[in-house]
């Protein structure tokens, strides 16, 4: 699937983009990584580290979409990782919201149809699901525009598909760094918003796993979400300080008590499989069918019972303090 392919990742210097090259360099012969990011020193660190023939690295930003046609020139697979993330910064900051991750979805699509790109995967958010916060709104507008780029593709090739998963171990914005940071700084208590709070929990490789098997899955337009455990937040405290008493401060600006990544709302759109569930379009595509029963690789998925809601609070899997110890351990190696 991805030996002698050329490989864009905007947002590529994350996270999410290094293991994403790291994975890639280990287990495929691409002929082209491309790394599109804003950030020079960023891209200076992580040529330190990936510096293999293969690699490249464009300074731009996705808000520039002649920079992104020009960078997209002879791609075939492309990530749209790059977004605004944080937020409280996106409630104080709406604008700038927008113009990344909405605008930017736009710019990022209409450079992947000029240039007959193959295959688009953009990553979403549970915060998408029912958005209560700017940041959600915006990543739902984008995963609207991501499906209905399929209508759009007219004579083109291109397929766009969207991956939405929940918080990522140790990923730059996460609690768990946060906590870290604490401990070490000698906190003598943990900062919990709410004592009911719950999320839904996965490891950057598995985030990185998943994306690279939906390539191979997707017939473009449907949203990706797979089965992944929660946790509650003073779970994870426990696991991480278990001597330490924590302190109650309050949801932040836009924050849910628990994370949604399908909504009840879309029950009669979502498919269950063996170890994720498949969103499919609520509009009618033109050029090709609507059933989303069987993916690319020929794997079957079957309607949710009505009213189905794959929330963190009523997953059937939740991760106990000694787990979450284990979970986070291997997740950091």
């Amino acid at each position: 699937m991805f030996d002698n392919k050329s490989i864009l990742i905007t947002g590529g210097t994350g996270s999410f983009g290094k293991l994403y090259v790291k994975t890639l360099l280990e287990q495929y012969n691409p002929k082209r990584i491309v790394i599109y990011s804003r950030d020079e020193l960023k891209q200076f660190d992580m040529q330190q580290i990936y510096d293999a023939p293969c690699m490249r690295y464009f300074i731009g930003d996705v808000r520039d979409k002649e920079r992104l046609i020009q960078a997209m020139n002879g791609i075939d697979l492309v990530i749209h990782a790059a977004a605004l993330k944080q937020v409280p910064a996106a409630e104080y900051n709406p604008m700038e919201c927008i113009k990344t991750n909405i605008n930017g979805a736009e710019n990022v699509i209409n450079a992947a149809l000029a240039n007959n790109v193959e295959k688009v995967i953009a990553l979403s958010t549970d915060k998408a699901a029912n958005p209560i916060n700017l940041y959600g709104a915006t990543k739902l507008a984008s995963d609207k525009l991501f499906v209905a780029a399929n209508n759009m593709s007219g004579g083109y090739k291109t397929l766009f598909s969207v991956v939405r998963y929940g918080n990522v171990v140790g990923s730059r914005g996460s609690v768990v760094p946060f906590f870290k940071k604490l401990l070490d700084d000698g906190t003598t208590s943990l900062p919990i918003t709410h004592a009911e709070m719950t999320r839904f929990w996965i490891s950057l490789q598995g985030g990185v796993d998943f994306v690279l098997k939906n390539f191979q899955r997707m017939l473009g337009g449907e949203i990706f979400i797979p089965k992944i455990p929660s946790m509650r937040i003073i779970d994870l405290a426990k696991a991480m300080a278990p001597n330490l008493p924590i302190k109650i401060v309050g949801i932040r600006p836009g924050e849910k008590l628990h994370e949604i990544m399908c909504p009840s709302d879309n029950c009669y759109q979502t498919y269950e499989y063996d170890d994720h569930f498949v969103i499919a379009p609520s509009i009618i595509f033109s050029s090709r069918s609507n059933d989303f029963t069987h993916n690319a690789l020929n794997e079957s998925g079957h309607s949710v019972e009505p009213g189905f809601e794959y929330n963190s609070k009523n997953n059937k899997h939740f991760l106990t303090v000694k787990e979450l110890i284990s979970f986070n351990t291997m997740a950091e190696k």
